[in-house]
């Protein structure tokens, strides 16, 4: 996927599926295909008589690495991974790392830290007003079984893009997707594969890319990566928010929304068609090594599970390695992290989206995870 057109909302418990701006949430949209360019615009920084980097949106100040919290616990090693994704499109001044990080990729752990407090300077992330406390999200890459053809358990539609997508701007809503025989004609042909349940559908369009496991008509069976190919530029209603306001949940997540839809079966169209929003998809291969991986985000990297960030990128540059602390009832984490992708719910000076993975137990934690955060830019002496 990539992560760079992010429209929506998707965050925590109410932010999950609830209001963009009532809890801090991610959009989705999967990162548009990077460019040929192999390197980013250099940072719009500047650094004031104090030392400290300033931003659009925030305040970086030079700390002692003895500040970080749990700095000589990490495990690098997965940090790493990540790191060297960034370098792939990295861009001033953390490309000047890159031959060292490339370098130090096997290195132990005590020699990767020795490394970084040489070359690097801890920078605490305030916003313009001082301020270092912030929010943690997470979002993550859903995972899928699908079928390549109608069955009698796989009746649910993933669609590419209709051929006369562009023709009409807006194009059809949800509703009118599934009630209109002129919608229903210009996606006869379209359909990638059907999945069972068409909330998952929706999980799909709000995370904007994931992984299907499709049995195909032979019975074979092969993994494949949604990518998102465009949308009917409908505007974005949350059915979280919905169901708050209607006062039908207390617990907007997605496991709380389906928890409602269990027991409100034959109210599961009402609620899908409160968004009008639509995403078509196009398929990708999913190789052995890509599957190691997420989708691309903003920075056109590959996303790593549990050290890629969505960040602000008028506060934080792409490729930026990051320290990241969060403790919360969800989790607990005091590790370095990679700035790789944005939303347009990820915004101000500390905030952070953390890109959870795939599987069940990303799926539950990044549908619960909204708790404080604070944040420390790594930036090169």
């Amino acid at each position: 996927m990539s992560y760079s057109l992010r429209w929506w909302c998707i965050a925590a418990i109410v932010g999950m599926l609830a209001a963009c701006g009532s809890a801090p949430v991610k959009s989705p949209s999967v990162v548009k295909e990077p460019p040929a360019a192999k390197s980013l615009p250099p940072a719009n920084s500047t650094t004031d008589t104090s030392g400290n980097i300033i931003q659009a949106k925030s305040r970086m100040v030079p700390v002692a690495w003895m500040e970080l919290p749990g700095f000589e616990q990490d495990n690098l090693a997965e940090a790493w991974k990540a790191w060297l994704k960034s370098c792939e499109r990295s861009a001033a001044p953390f490309v000047s790392l890159c031959a060292d990080v490339k370098r130090l990729s096997n290195a132990d752990g005590q020699t990767q830290r020795d490394w970084m407090r040489s070359r690097m300077q801890p920078h605490r992330v305030e916003n313009l007003q001082g301020d270092n406390k912030g929010l943690l999200t997470s979002y993550f890459e859903p995972q899928i079984e699908a079928s390549r053809v109608t069955t009698s358990v796989f009746k649910a539609p993933v669609y590419q893009p209709p051929v006369n997508l562009a023709q009409r701007k807006p194009w059809f809503t949800r509703h009118e997707i599934d009630t209109l025989p002129e919608a229903q004609a210009a996606l006869k042909d379209r359909v990638i594969a059907y999945v069972a349940d068409p909330v998952d559908v929706l999980i799909l369009q709000i995370q904007g890319s994931g992984r299907l496991r499709i049995t195909e008509p032979n019975g074979s069976v092969r993994s494949v990566r949604l990518a998102n190919a465009g949308t009917n530029d409908q505007p974005y209603h949350s059915v979280g928010r919905w169901l708050l306001d209607q006062g039908l949940v207390k617990d907007a997540s997605w496991p709380g929304i389906k928890a409602w839809l269990a027991q409100n079966p034959q109210r599961q169209q009402e609620l899908l068609w409160t968004n009008p929003r639509f995403v078509f998809f196009k398929e990708e291969p999913l190789s052995e090594s890509d599957a190691q991986f997420g989708p691309r985000g903003a920075q056109g990297v590959a996303l790593t599970a549990g050290r890629s960030i969505a960040v602000d990128p008028g506060s934080i540059p792409y490729g930026a390695p990051v320290w990241l602390v969060s403790s919360g009832a969800q989790t607990n984490l005091q590790r370095l992290v990679m700035a790789q992708d944005t939303g347009n719910a990820i915004r101000g000076a500390v905030r952070a989206d953390y890109f959870a993975g795939w599987g069940p137990e990303a799926t539950d934690l990044a549908g619960r995870l909204n708790q404080p955060l604070q944040l420390w830019v790594l930036w090169p002496k």
